[in-house]
């Protein structure tokens, strides 16, 4: 991929170079635009003259040169190794950014199927990982959708933005072309416009270097980093439902959580996920750090650092992007445990709701409030020093003051009254937000349903 883009490079060089007036014959061109394909054979004359020569760039120009023999004089014609190494990877940032916004948006369609199906079940709130208010299992999956739709806007504007580092020479001055079309400062910008042209790119840097700016790097990994901290978020939220037995994550028929402890479902994929996130994150360090010592026009440490943090952060994500849709086209609810846990906590959530009740029907909410917070005290003692139920509720039936609301109970005390707009906001957020985000990517959601069916 890296050496046939090269060559593309190259042919559209000389195919524009040829437009404006230089002595390029046809012949030239067309065995170029004939051998862009580069085999095995050639591959194995390029490593013989890179480790002769100690240069990769020129070892493919010959290379090249050897199959296309009418262009092997006016290959690379002055263009420096950037030409090639600086805009094919912006080529291929272009490409990698393309296939990750396709699986986010794919990831995204998934959660929000999930969030619709359970938009309105309750489920426990939990701030410092402590019981707070009822929110719905719906709702709580709104926010990891609304990260990754985030995360989707950031990776996309990186894609949009990118430039091309086009036709600038050694240094980024143009001089050997301006030397190749005799003076011609028209010519040269000509040529730098329309080798972007060929290459698709909406517009060329205006200026640059020998490269084009490492700063281009940082725009995309971050984007990507970014992407990292919400998959660990996501999945360390998973992670802490599988414990508490509320949500797990698919598992297997077959698959073995232990080794030892035969009853285990342990939350791999989800810890994968973290695992790989961490990585994914740290990468941004990588890239901050290279833009950050380039002196002058350019220095040669970044590129052996680029090999490995640039198709390393898209690997990561893109393998996160393969665990996390997988999650979320098996994640498994568990409704009775859920209430379950509803029901210890929410008598006493419900005690304002209670003291409501009993001024509504004429009661003293001073005296209410007291009889309250002692019956509390003694259900709380209960459950903490000696592990039973919560029997808040039973206590206040018994207790004659609040005879005037016992039949109300049951309605004070339904979840779903605790939810506040919650299954309203998973509506809105999904009408609202999800759908007009997503609707530039119906056709590879489509697909991917598709090939989910017939899997």
């Amino acid at each position: 991929m890296r050496f046939q883009t090269w060559r593309k490079l190259w042919l559209n060089l000389a195919i524009a170079e040829k437009e404006l007036g230089l002595p390029i014959s046809d012949e030239a061109i067309k065995q170029m635009s004939d051998n862009l394909t580069i085999d095995e054979d050639q591959m194995k004359i390029a490593a013989e003259e890179e480790k002769r020569r100690r240069h990769d760039v020129m070892a493919h120009v010959h290379t090249f040169g050897v199959v296309a023999p009418e262009a092997a004089g006016i290959i690379h014609l002055g263009a420096t190794s950037c030409f090639v190494t600086d805009n094919a990877d912006l080529i291929f940032l272009r490409e990698g950014l393309n296939m990750v916004i396709e699986k986010i948006a794919i990831t995204i369609d998934r959660f929000t199927a999930f969030a619709d199906k359970y938009r309105d079940l309750p489920t426990l709130g939990f701030t410092h990982f402590q019981p707070a208010q009822l929110t719905t299992v719906g709702k709580r999956a709104t926010l990891w959708i609304q990260e990754l739709l985030w995360d989707l806007r950031n990776l996309t504007r990186a894609r949009d933005d990118l430039g091309f580092r086009g036709v600038k020479g050694t240094t980024g001055t143009q001089a050997s072309f301006l030397a190749l079309f005799d003076g011609d400062h028209d010519k040269v910008e000509a040529l730098d416009k329309r080798v972007t042209e060929l290459l698709g790119f909406p517009y060329a840097y205006p200026v640059s270097s020998q490269t084009y700016s490492r700063k281009i790097d940082n725009d995309v990994v971050l984007a990507l980093s970014n992407f990292g901290s919400t998959v660990h978020k996501i999945a360390t939220d998973i992670r802490l439902l599988a414990h508490l037995k509320e949500v797990e994550e698919p598992f297997e028929k077959d698959q073995i959580g232990s080794s030892a402890m035969a009853y285990k479902r342990n939350p791999m994929r989800s810890e994968r996920a973290c695992s790989l996130a961490r990585h994914l994150i740290s990468l941004s360090q990588d890239v901050l750090n290279t833009s950050a010592v380039q002196w002058f026009e350019r220095t040669l440490d970044d590129s052996a650092i680029r090999r490995i943090s640039l198709p390393s952060a898209f690997l990561t994500a893109d393998i996160l992007l393969s665990i996390l849709q997988n999650i979320s086209e098996g994640l498994v609810v568990y409704p009775a445990i859920i209430g379950r846990r509803i029901s210890q906590e929410l008598p006493f959530m419900a005690t304002e709701n209670i003291i409501m009740a009993i001024v509504k029907k004429g009661g003293d909410r001073q005296e209410c409030h007291e009889k309250i917070r002692v019956l509390s005290h003694e259900a709380g003692r209960e459950v903490k020093e000696f592990g039973r139920e919560n029997d808040l509720i039973e206590r206040v039936k018994k207790d004659s003051f609040f005879a005037p609301i016992v039949n109300d109970l049951d309605k004070l005390l339904d979840p779903k009254s605790f939810v506040g707009r919650a299954p309203e906001q998973v509506d809105s957020f999904i009408l609202n937000w999800v759908k007009p985000a997503l609707q530039p990517h119906q056709e590879v959601i489509s697909n991917a349903k598709a090939a989910q069916l017939n899997v």
